[in-house]
């Protein structure tokens, strides 16, 4: 039988061998934290390597995904999909082992880290997830929902700023099945963090109304033993574990120090390091009795045989309940789900009036919401303003579990919740705020893009035509940054139909996130014939035309859309054909076939002209050097919409007068 000792040192020579041989990577936390992942994953976690996305096994996030080698070696030891091999094309193209840990690369890595802070909040979305799905699936002698979310954080995860947010709505929460396991090495790159991080920190989570572990040696597996299992009788709140380590553990001469965590030890001192271990086999070999030892895939088959015997009979006595929790965790929907769809579109084509794209959006959500229970809906302090509550919003408290989350003033924090929530399976989050504070999202809406998680964002007051709050208020830019992200699809609707078709697409989308860019003001609406229905499901379409020589395109989206309506009308009465075009999603049209674009865009009609409330750049590559782009390319000013829209150029009038500047340039002829 090995000792908890070498079985933690197979984890520090695997890390160490894999990132000398990759020349890369970051040795000190593996070493540092490789006691506390061996009494974790070999006495408390509840996973099945043979089925790595069982959904009652528990979750392991490193928050700290710099230390990623310390995960792809316990997942080799474990048992999980991860040969020697892998271990040794740590950090190469096409590898199993990226740089950091990344969903749908690796088997076991449920999210992926490597921002630090973000494992961690996407750990408390996962446990509000696990929590909120207890309550509703889970009956008396059927606890079919019931697992724990374990993150792995260090110092700089609980330095950056979305720490202090979503720590501190788990407390308020109670969500006693998370456990986060802090390796407090008190080292970062820069050196001892004495310097910049001096917090109390065991004061900052009490004061979160976590239940607080501290002074925990980190290298004595007894000690680790006896503070997880506390934590794990927390009663109602979120755990804490304060574990004392140091870095690079194990290294004679670089233990301690900087110089330990992102860089190879070097040949020498992994030999050096594998003395001290009293180590003493070639690079990548580990003997059989440790991989016995480690191995977990007849206890994970164990455990997964135990749930699915408890769940085959919750579905005879459960039968509709449990059909709802398959057909939840497998992220389909209802059967009659496209039927629904449809009538609803056709009864709101016939029913149209002016009201703001939010408003659609609350609309939208009234019909959705009853036919959805998967739908998890919050905002970040602002749903009376997005109007992201329906009739049958129920909210999350400590005593309470809905179907909707006051996130309160934490626009990043939400937004990597969501992220862990979407992952976790059973639900479809959309979250909330105004679109200038999506820039306090971004890393976030950067790492739901590119885990390609089903995510719906919901962004409104669009645009200079929310008024009077002013340029700190108005967004300019961050649409075009937004279209900007890969796999990041964004809708900008004009009216309710159009949005109606931007939620259908979000909720049908499998990989990856949607954006809604909604408008605070009220619309213009229009109806349409079934093709243009359609049609807006390809993200542009023509809307309408004025005359059969169509020499003229105006492309528009949101709010400008009937303004472009507006001066197509009376460019046509100067004798012009001309097309409008709504382009609700430009990454949507993009995705068509070249017929389909061509036959919107034919190429011989080189007067293009595009009218769009935001930055300008990204709109040429459709106008050309001939054509023109009405846009915002300064910030705005604090007046009433229609008079920064007059201050802007978005009038019919000063559009009109540019349209015929560049007809006369282009010089074309009428009808």
């Amino acid at each position: 039988m090995c000792s908890r000792q070498e079985l933690a040192n197979a984890i520090r020579v695997l890390s160490i061998d894999a990132i000398q041989k990759a020349n890369s990577g970051h040795p000190g936390a593996p070493m540092g934290m490789a006691d506390i992942a061996e009494v974790l994953w070999r006495s408390f976690l509840n996973h099945n390597p043979n089925n790595p996305y069982w959904d009652n096994r528990d979750r392991f996030i490193l928050s700290n995904g710099h230390a990623s080698m310390l995960l792809y070696s316990i997942l080799h030891l474990t048992g999980y999909d991860i040969s020697i091999d892998d271990l040794k094309n740590f950090r190469t193209l096409h590898s199993k082992t990226p740089g950091h840990p990344e969903v749908g690369c690796t088997p076991g890595v449920e999210i992926t880290t490597g921002p630090l802070g973000q494992g961690l909040a996407s750990g408390i979305g996962m446990a509000i997830a696990e929590k909120i799905l207890a309550s509703y699936f889970n009956r008396i002698h059927y606890n079919i929902i019931d697992h724990y979310t374990w993150v792995f954080v260090g110092d700089g995860c609980l330095m950056e700023g979305i720490s202090h947010e979503v720590c501190s709505l788990a407390g308020t929460l109670q969500l006693n099945k998370l456990i986060v396991l802090y390796d407090s090495n008190k080292i970062s790159i820069d050196g001892a963090v004495k310097n910049w991080f001096s917090d109390d920190t065991i004061k900052r989570f009490q004061a979160y109304n976590w239940n607080v572990i501290s002074d925990v040696d980190g290298h004595n597996a007894e000690s680790i033993f006896q503070a997880i299992n506390s934590a794990k009788k927390s009663g109602s709140k979120p755990s804490i574990i304060f574990f004392n380590t140091t870095i690079g553990f194990g290294s004679p001469n670089k233990s301690g120090t900087a110089e330990v965590h992102g860089a190879p030890l070097g040949e020498q001192e992994i030999n050096n390091t594998k003395k001290q271990l009293h180590w003493k086999h070639p690079p990548f070999y580990i003997p059989d009795e440790i991989y016995n030892n480690w191995d977990a895939r007849d206890t994970g088959e164990n455990i997964e045989r135990k749930w699915n015997s408890l769940f085959a009979k919750y579905k005879l006595e459960y039968p509709e309940l449990s059909d709802e929790y398959t057909r939840r965790m497998s992220g389909l929907l209802p059967i009659d789900w496209s039927d629904q769809i449809f009538n609803f579109i056709i009864q709101s084509n016939e029913n149209v009036k002016n009201i703001a794209t939010r408003q659609s959006s609350q609309y939208v959500l009234e019909f959705f919401g009853k036919i959805l229970p998967e739908l998890l809906g919050g905002s970040a302090d602002l749903a009376p303003s997005n109007l992201t509550m329906w009739s049958g919003s129920n909210p999350i408290h400590k005593y309470n579990s809905g179907n909707y989350i006051h996130y309160g003033v934490r626009e990043f924090g939400m937004t990597a919740i969501a992220n862990g929530i979407s992952q976790h399976g059973g639900f479809i989050p959309y979250i909330a705020t105004f679109l200038i504070f999506s820039d306090y999202s971004k890393n976030a809406i950067r790492m739901s893009a590119l885990m390609k998680t089903r995510n719906i964002m919901l962004y409104t007051h669009d645009s200079i035509g929310l008024g009077e709050d002013g340029p700190t208020h108005q967004p300019v830019e961050q649409l075009s940054n937004l279209r900007s992200i890969p796999y990041m699809s964004v809708w900008r609707p004009s009216d309710t139909i159009e949005t109606i078709v931007a939620w259908k697409f979000a909720i049908e989308r499998y990989q990856g996130p949607t954006a809604l860019i909604l408008s605070r003001q009220n619309i213009e609406q229009f109806k349409r014939s079934r093709k243009q229905i359609d049609d807006i499901e390809k993200g542009g379409y023509i809307l309408k035309e004025f005359g059969k020589l169509i020499s003229i395109i105006i492309i528009a989206t949101g709010s400008e859309v009937p303004l472009a309506i507006s001066v197509a009308q009376s460019i046509h009465q100067l004798g012009y054909g001309i097309r409008v075009v709504s382009m609700p999603s430009i990454d949507v049209f993009e995705a068509q076939d070249f017929s389909y674009q061509e036959s919107v865009f034919p190429r011989d009609i080189i007067n293009r002209v595009v009218i769009e409330a935001g930055k300008s750049d990204s709109w040429y590559k459709y106008v050309g050097l001939q054509g023109i782009v009405i846009g915002m390319d300064t910030f705005g000013d604090s007046a009433s919409a229609s008079q920064l829209f007059k201050k802007f150029g978005f009038t019919k009038e000063k559009i009109v007068y540019r349209i015929k500047k560049l007809l006369k340039k282009n010089i074309i002829n009428k009808e």
